[in-house]
C-alpha cells in the first residue's frame, strides 16, 4: 500500500493541460474527486485524508483552475469540452478499471453530464453528486413546471448566475477585494471557518465564471433526455442557499437506481462535514449494485 501523493500532468483534446493529483491505496478501488466553483483540487482534501488508505483516489483541478490550463475563449468552458477532459483522466490514470465519480458544486453539475454520457458506459461504477444538478434535467423541469412558486424561489436563489452573464461585473468584483476576502466570506456563508486562501483564488473566481456563461442557457434552454448509466447517490444539504431541494425532484425519472440521503447542512460540505462525507462515499462505494 502507498499514500504518497503524485502530480500529473494530462493533455486535452484541444491542446490545454490539466493538473491532477494522484494519491491513495495504489491497488484499492479507484473514486475520482470533481470540485465545484470557486474552488480547485484542495477543497477536498479533508475527505481524501479520511478516505486514501482504503482507496485510490484522483482529483484533478478542472480547465481554468488551480495549476490547470485555462482555455483561450468560452467555447473551451463547453459541457462538452469538461466531459471530453474527464475521459482523458480515466483513460490516462484508470485505463482498465471502472471509476467512483464524486463531484461538488459545479463538479456536480458536469458529474451529471459525465454519469449520462453513453460513451462513459463501463466506465463509471457509481457517482455521488453533491449540491449541483444536471442542467438538462433542470430545463426538462422548468418546461414542465413553468412559472411556479418552486421556480421563482430557485431564480431567487440563483440570482449569481445572472450577474455571471455580466462579462465585466462578476470579474471585478473577484479583483476588487472578494478574492482576497473569499475565505472570511465562505465562513459567514457557512457559519463555520472554510479552507485555507488559495494562491490561485483570483484566477479560480475570474475562469470559473466561463463554466456559467458557456452552458447555463444552452442547457436550460434547449434541454437533452439523460439518463444514468451507473447508479447514483444524491447527496442533498437542508440548508444549501445556492442549490434549492425543488431542483432535486423527480430525478427518478432520470437516474436508476437512484439513493438520497440528506445532511442538515449548507452548501460546501466537502469543507463542513468531510467525515461524514466521506463516510457515506465509502458506504455507497460498498453497498451491492
Amino acid at each position: 500500500m502507498s499514500t504518497n501523493s503524485q502530480r500529473i500532468r494530462i493533455p486535452t483534446t484541444d491542446g490545454l493541460s490539466l493538473s491532477a493529483l494522484v494519491e491513495g491505496h495504489a491497488t484499492g478501488p479507484t473514486l475520482v474527486f470533481v470540485h465545484g466553483y470557486p474552488d480547485n483540487l484542495h477543497v477536498w482534501d479533508a475527505v481524501v485524508a479520511t478516505l486514501k488508505t482504503r482507496y485510490r483516489i484522483i482529483r484533478y483541478d478542472v480547465r481554468g483552475a488551480g495549476q490547470s490550463d485555462a482555455p483561450p475563449t468560452l467555447r473551451g468552458y463547453r459541457m462538452t469540452q469538461l466531459t471530453a477532459d474527464f475521459r482523458r483522466v480515466i483513460d490516462h490514470l484508470s485505463p482498465d478499471a471502472p471509476v467512483h465519480l464524486v463531484g461538488h458544486d459545479w463538479g456536480s453539475i458536469a458529474g451529471w453530464q459525465f454519469a449520462t454520457e453513453p460513451a462513459l458506459a463501463g466506465r463509471i461504477a457509481r457517482y455521488t453528486s453533491i449540491s449541483g444538478p444536471g442542467l438538462d434535467h433542470v430545463g426538462h423541469q422548468l418546461r414542465a413546471r413553468g412559472v411556479s412558486a418552486a421556480t421563482l424561489r430557485q431564480l431567487a436563489a440563483s440570482w449569481y448566475m445572472g450577474a455571471f452573464h455580466l462579462p465585466l461585473l462578476a470579474p471585478a468584483v473577484w479583483r476588487l477585494g472578494l478574492a482576497r476576502h473569499w475565505p472570511r466570506v465562505l465562513a459567514r456563508i457557512e457559519r463555520k471557518p472554510g479552507h485555507a486562501p488559495q494562491a490561485t483564488q483570483l484566477r479560480d473566481g475570474i475562469n470559473g465564471i466561463g463554466l456559467y456563461r458557456a452552458n447555463l442557457l444552452p442547457h436550460l434552454l434547449r434541454p437533452r433526455a439523460r439518463h444514468a448509466i451507473a447508479p447514483v447517490q444524491l447527496v442533498t444539504a437542508t440548508r444549501d442557499p445556492f442549490v434549492s431541494r425543488d431542483l432535486l425532484e423527480g430525478l427518478e425519472r432520470w437516474a436508476s437506481p437512484l439513493t438520497r440521503v440528506t445532511v442538515d447542512a449548507g452548501h460546501w460540505l466537502p469543507l463542513t462535514q468531510p467525515d461524514w462525507l466521506a463516510a457515506e462515499i465509502a458506504r455507497f462505494n460498498t453497498r451491492p449494485a
